[in-house]
């Protein structure tokens, strides 16, 4: 693989400000593809159609990220990196402009079309950007900075979104976003150095990392989990408002706690991707209990507030884990490795938020938990067992 010399920035405040722009970036992304979980129901009412179609929102993103993941790394693999990432953040404005000026779905779905580009291209080639960026010794923390932009779209961004759709609309909250993807690319123009390709991913690492026993079992474990979560936590909105029976402003406020605890549980786990199986079972199990017992419990408030904090303290780890799987499986190529984890993951996401929907507009929300829940639960069991040495 050809290599050229690494360009870091010139002084230690200059690299975390060019870290802490991959990380609004991806904040940004992430925001812009889990903000309709939050806005679910008034973007369905605006459009007249039911909160199953309306969940195609999450659907599409995801399947597109999965063909631009490896697509867009093996295209432009010798382009220079910040290049691609100042261009697939121009994209993500133009798609959130796009939601919050759409007449009709299919515009609306165009416009998250253009946003799962962007989360497949920008993911995989600015999450392993760290070791370019920073000296040695700080790549760790530098790294973890990157990726805590996952669990904060959770806990400022959707909640955040939320709220301004409450107030102004929800067209306004895309609206917000597209400025915040402006802002992001202006300090990715002037905060990144010239990123000159470094490491090229061909095709034939792909294929010889998806043939490893590690990578087979970090795929299944992902896909049921990924399954389980998407397939439910896309419908948790309409969930608490129609069984729980809360107002638009404390589902804000849940989704809140929620991604607090999903923060403190993306930190714990990474604390623990020595072990990734055993911190990735726990996670599979925890939402398993919860998402299992939310038809029961969830009819209160309280009830509600304290599955879902402990959901996302599970899934807060679930990203994290997922991602140390892969990389335990291929250390050597890095960037193959977080390829087909951000292909792999996108993939799973777009189908179970497809299924999950499919199950609301035939039975019940609480129906798509119970089955969410099952699915978790098999991911645990499978990974316990598929995991242990031979």
């Amino acid at each position: 693989m050809p290599t050229t010399t690494l360009a870091r920035p010139r002084s230690p405040l200059i690299g975390w400000l060019a870290v802490t722009s991959l990380m609004l970036g991806i904040f940004a992304i992430v925001t812009s593809e889990i903000l309709p979980i939050g806005l679910l129901t008034a973007i369905g009412a605006d459009f007249g159609i039911s909160d199953g179609t309306t969940g195609l929102t999450m659907t599409l993103p995801g399947i597109v990220a999965a063909v631009a993941a490896p697509t867009v790394t093996l295209t432009t693999a010798r382009l220079d990196r910040r290049v691609m990432l100042c261009a697939l953040m121009a994209v993500l404005a133009v798609a959130d402009v796009l939601a919050a000026v759409a007449t009709s779905y299919w515009i609306m779905l165009i416009s998250r079309a253009l946003v799962g580009l962007t989360i497949g291209g920008f993911w995989s080639i600015g999450a392993g950007l760290a070791a370019r960026l920073m000296p040695p010794h700080a790549v760790g923390t530098a790294t973890a900075v990157i990726f805590s932009a996952v669990p904060l779209g959770s806990v400022l961004g959707v909640p955040a979104g939320t709220f301004i759709g409450d107030l102004a609309g929800w067209r306004t909250a895309f609206l917000v976003l597209a400025v915040l993807a402006l802002l992001v690319l202006a300090a990715l123009t002037l905060l990144l150095p010239p990123l000159p390709a470094h490491q090229v991913t061909r095709p034939r690492v792909l294929l010889d990392l998806l043939r490893t026993r590690g990578a087979a079992i970090a795929l299944l474990a992902t896909f049921l989990i990924v399954l389980a979560h998407f397939g439910t936590y896309t419908y948790v909105t309409p969930f608490l408002q129609n069984v729980t029976g809360l107002p638009p402003a404390a589902v804000s406020a849940i989704l809140l706690a929620y991604g607090v605890a999903g923060i403190v549980g993306n930190f714990l786990a990474g604390k623990g991707t020595a072990t990734p199986r055993t911190a990735f079972v726990i996670c599979g199990f925890l939402i398993a209990v919860t998402t299992l017992l939310l038809p029961s419990v969830g009819g209160t408030t309280i009830g509600a507030v304290m599955s879902l904090v402990v959901w996302g303290l599970a899934y807060g780890g679930v990203p994290v884990c997922s991602q140390a799987s892969f990389i335990a499986a291929a250390p050597h190529t890095p960037e193959a490795a977080t390829v087909v984890f951000t292909s792999s993951f996108q993939a799973t996401f777009a189908l179970g938020a497809f299924l999950g929907g499919r199950v609301v507009d035939a039975f019940s929300v609480s129906t798509v938990m119970i089955c969410g829940g099952l699915t978790a639960l098999l991911m645990a069991a499978s990974l316990w067992s598929l995991g242990k040495p031979r």
